[in-house]
């Protein structure tokens, strides 16, 4: 966590437990839709990061470029976790 003053950490635990609490509650349905939700609200502002940084592309173009990062995305969390058999 944040280092912060000494005074803040009950407040910021309780705060925490409340969050933990909460996520407790909801059904794993509703997590699943949530969690695809996310992932649709960032891939589009990837999208739109695309579009900024290459203002000519097409709509392909875009796509193309979204879908080599997510790739390079995946190749930098998986590094390591993979190896071949002996």
């Amino acid at each position: 966590m944040i280092n912060a003053p000494d005074d803040f950490q009950p407040l910021m635990d309780d705060i925490f437990r409340e969050k933990v609490r909460r996520a407790r509650l909801i059904p794993p349905g509703e997590k699943m839709f949530s969690g695809l939700e996310l992932f649709e609200e960032v891939e589009e502002r990837m999208r739109a990061g695309v579009r900024h940084q290459f203002p000519a592309a097409d709509a392909e173009e875009v796509e193309r470029i979204l879908r080599e990062r997510f790739a390079r995305i995946r190749q930098i969390e998986e590094h390591g976790l993979y190896r071949p058999l002996p």
